[in-house]
């Protein structure tokens, strides 16, 4: 049986890896007084990267370098006769084939000025001399490039946080989607567009894609990561990509197939300019890309489907199957999350939102800065949030018990469109003693098993289906009512609010009522004789709510003063002074067992 080939492409050089810090231009550290650093040879481009600082003595460095490194050099290994032969060139070919960036070479003490040679292999293989003076030693240019790279990660953490708060800023507004939107784009520079199911802009801010071509040039073609991220220019041809999904990238939907750099491959749209419809046709092909297999918007042009059309960029990705046999046709590799792609140097990416609903955010912007994907995420997750709300089906039965309620409908009535004939209801408190946490409550709520969430300031009540049972929580305390019918969820709220008093007084991360499940003695008479006769004992009690709730959560608490003060949130001797009011009304005495029995007994009526 054959297999599609895993190898990777041993033609196209590996990536070398990079560092997760910002990198460091060079132009910044030229500019740094104190080191008082000189270019000689190669190009002058400021914005050269690099990422971090290495020094070798070496004459062969390509063992001992990653990629990205400034290499300093004082020429101790520098032969007498270098000058008149190939050892230059071969030195800088070895620096620049191994991912070198640029070359400081230190004067003093081993050579009185930079050998001749060495500027002309630099020049000859553009990469950047510089003159290191004999003051500065190699250590201080090294200390200099990683503050240079703290300041930028610093920079970039600072963006990235003020860039969260001004999303969930947004996205409390009355119109959160579009304010979303609006801040994302703002923060990018670009534009940011959400699209539906169907692969139409439902909306979109900040600058057009006329706009944002326009500053574009034409670069570069690259490969599609492990994130299924992919780079290059549109005008590149396609061809069949190699290696796994994880080596050459995802989301291609066929077996064994990938995107590489020989796949997607081109220089880019060169010019000045890009039209915003080349730009808006690459941001919905990306969008293809991310969306599930499975969404409602999938098209025979897909790029996860078998069938992709020619004109895709990875429609050759995987031959169509000439068999209709169900047993040899591979499953559908799933889309990626994310992907990214330039098109005439306007950078291009789209995120699939977590609801698997189809919906998926595209952002366009001609620069790309350090922190943008993050940034990006981040509107991402809240767009989620705001979009599987709203599109599902359990958030629209939701909407319409909601509304019938407010309209006057009973609970019975509405109950089916929550899911369940039984429910419990449950009362939750953090035990880090400060007020509920929406982010929190959320996660209470999934690990309930509900969304039917009443965030009140001095407790968490939660909706939950009569067949879940809910279990102990960390860093919560828990009340749960009994499963009832939904008519009877008033008298289950005030079950679960009594067992998250006792559960508070006791310590207790869980109490559940009734969790004995034994039938009593109140079982055996009739429910509205029992109620009666409770009626008639405690109406001495019936005007003074607060002393009734005291009576009953002390006698559930087996007459003690401080769990009881605990549980009610007042001072013992406030507790107290009202059982004792208690006795008074009742013209009993409450440390006879026969009478908190009496008590017991009609208090678990009302």
């Amino acid at each position: 049986m054959e297999e599609t080939s895993t190898m990777p492409d041993l033609t196209v050089p590996p990536t070398p890896p990079t560092p997760p810090t910002p990198p460091v231009p060079l132009g910044a550290l030229l500019a740094r007084e104190d080191l008082g650093l000189r270019q000689i040879a190669g190009p002058s481009d400021p914005d050269i990267a690099i990422h971090w600082a290495h020094t070798s003595e070496m004459p062969d460095p390509y063992p001992y370098l990653l990629g990205g490194e400034l290499l300093l050099t004082a020429g101790v290994h520098i032969p007498d006769a270098a000058g008149s032969g190939t050892y230059f060139d071969d030195y800088v070919a070895r620096i620049v084939e191994a991912g070198g960036v640029a070359l400081g070479f230190g004067v003093a003490p081993v050579h009185d000025t930079v050998p001749r040679a060495l500027v002309a292999a630099c020049d000859h293989y553009d990469l950047p001399l510089l003159e290191v003076p004999p003051p500065t030693p190699f250590s201080r240019v090294a200390r200099a490039v990683w503050q240079l790279m703290a300041q930028a990660r610093l920079a970039e953490l600072r963006r990235v946080t003020e860039a969260q708060q001004s999303l969930a800023a947004a996205a409390s507004r009355p119109d959160p989607l579009p304010s979303v939107l609006r801040q994302l784009a703002q923060r990018v520079g670009g534009r940011a567009v959400l699209f539906g199911p169907d692969g139409t802009e439902i909306a979109g801010a900040g600058r057009g894609a006329g706009a944002v071509g326009a500053t574009g040039a034409g670069r570069g073609a690259g490969a599609v990561g492990a994130t299924g991220a992919v780079a290059g220019g549109r005008t590149g041809s396609t061809g069949t990509g190699t290696g796994t999904g994880t080596e050459a990238g995802r989301g291609a939907g066929a077996s064994g197939a990938g995107v590489s750099g020989s796949g997607v491959s081109g220089a880019g749209v060169s010019g000045a300019g890009v039209s915003g419809a080349e730009v808006r046709e690459a941001l919905a092909e990306l969008v293809r890309v991310v969306r599930p297999p499975a969404a409602p918007a999938s098209t025979p042009t897909s790029p996860t489907s078998p069938t992709a059309s020619p004109t895709s960029p990875v429609s050759t990705l995987a031959p169509t199957p000439t068999s209709t046999s169900t047993d040899s046709t591979p499953p559908p590799r799933p889309a990626p999350t994310s992907a990214t792609d330039t098109v005439s140097g306007i950078h291009l990416a789209a995120y699939a939102l977590g609801t698997g609903q189809g919906f998926v955010l595209g952002v366009a912007a001609p620069q790309r800065a350090p922190g943008d994907h993050t940034i990006a995420s981040v509107a991402a997750v809240l767009l989620s949030l705001l979009t599987g709300e709203h599109q599902s089906r359990t958030g629209a039965d939701r909407s319409s018990a909601l509304v019938r309620l407010l309209l006057g409908a009973p609970p019975e009535d509405v109950a089916s469109l929550l899911g369940g004939d039984r429910w419990l209801v449950v009362h939750a408190l953090p035990d880090a003693g400060t007020g509920p946490d929406p982010v929190a409550t959320s996660a209470l709520g999934a690990a309930l098993g509900s969304a039917l969430i009443d965030l009140a300031p001095e407790v968490v009540r939660v909706l939950v289906p009569g067949d879940r049972e809910p279990a102990r929580q960390l860093g919560w305390t828990l009340g749960v009512s009994a499963p009832v019918a939904p008519e009877d969820w008033p008298a289950a709220d005030k079950q679960a609010a009594r067992a998250l008093a006792r559960a508070r007084a006791t310590r207790t991360p869980l109490v559940v009522h009734g969790a004995s499940g034994r039938a009593g003695l109140a079982d055996l008479l009739p429910h509205d004789a029992a109620e009666e006769h409770a009626r008639t004992l405690l109406a001495p009690l019936a005007a003074h709510p607060a002393l009734v709730e005291t009576l009953r959560t002390w006698l559930s608490l087996h007459g003690s003063w401080d769990r009881t003060a605990v549980a009610l949130a007042v001072h013992r001797n406030t507790v107290r002074q009202r059982i004792a009011r208690c006795a008074a009304l009742l013209e009993t005495d409450l440390d006879d067992p026969d009478v908190r029995m009496e008590l017991w007994f009609g208090l678990r009526q009302l």
